[in-house]
């Protein structure tokens, strides 16, 4: 599953978690498409790592940091409930939406990752 809107930088601590960091801005009408794969990947994480959300250095494999702002760096509403599987993203009414994600997880977590999303 090849991402379209998603590139992300790695990097990894002494202990071995990595994360994994990408930002996307789109236009108003490119928001859905950008949501659908950030959707994709947040369900393919709660459904492969179940139950294993959480900080990793507390033993858990896998957690994420989802933010989202128009143009002015006013904060906008973005939201994934693992439970449906569903993420809801506000569009700007003006301009651009950038979203930010951040993943992070153990080596396990990593190599599933990089399988599932074709990450280098």
């Amino acid at each position: 599953m090849a991402l379209d809107y998603l590139e992300f930088d790695y990097s990894e601590d002494e202990e071995g978690t990595g994360t994994w960091d990408a930002m996307a801005c789109v236009k108003a009408e490119r928001v859905p498409a950008l949501a659908a794969e950030i959707e994709r990947l947040l369900r393919w994480a709660s459904q492969s790592f179940a139950g294993r959300r959480g900080a990793v250095e507390d033993g858990q494999d896998w957690d994420y940091d989802l933010q989202a702002q128009d143009d002015a760096g006013q904060p906008l509403n973005a939201g994934f409930d693992p439970d449906s599987g569903t993420l809801k993203l506000e569009a700007s009414a003006t301009g651009r939406t950038t979203v930010s994600l951040s993943l992070s997880g153990s080596a396990r977590f990593g190599a599933a990752l990089r399988e599932a999303f074709e990450l280098e």
